[in-house]
C-alpha cells in the first residue's frame, strides 16, 4: 500500500510519502528542491557516485511514521544539503524548510 497526501511545513507545502513494504516501509517528504528520508536514503551514495546531481536531501532513523518523521532529526545529509545550513542533528521541520527556500540551480 502507498499513501501520498500533501502537508504543510511552516510556509512550505511538501508532498508526504509512505510506502508499506513487506517488513519495512519508505517514508519521504518532499519539496520542489529537495526531500528528507527514512534510513533506507543512501546518503553515501548520493555524497559519492551522484554528487554531480547536486541532490539535496536528508535522512532521519529510527522513523515509523510520516508524524514521526516530520519530528526526528537529520541524521546525516547531502553536501548540496550542507551548503544550506542542514546539520545532523538539526529538526527535520527545519531543513524541510530550509530545503524549500533554496534556490534551484
Amino acid at each position: 500500500m502507498m499513501q501520498v497526501k500533501p502537508i504543510k511545513v511552516g510556509e512550505a507545502w511538501c508532498v508526504a510519502i509512505d510506502v508499506q513494504l513487506p517488513k519495512t516501509r519508505l517514508l519521504a517528504i518532499s519539496t520542489e528542491n529537495g526531500y528528507v528520508m527514512c534510513g533506507a536514503l543512501d546518503v553515501h551514495l548520493l555524497r559519492t557516485k551522484l554528487s554531480d546531481r547536486g541532490i539535496i536531501a536528508a535522512r532521519a532513523v529510527g522513523v515509523r511514521t510520516i508524524e514521526d518523521l516530520l519530528q526526528g532529526t537529520v541524521e546525516s545529509c547531502t553536501q548540496r544539503a550542507e551548503d544550506l545550513g542542514i546539520r545532523p542533528g538539526m529538526p527535520i521541520k527545519e531543513a524541510l524548510e530550509r530545503m524549500h527556500n533554496a534556490s534551484q540551480d
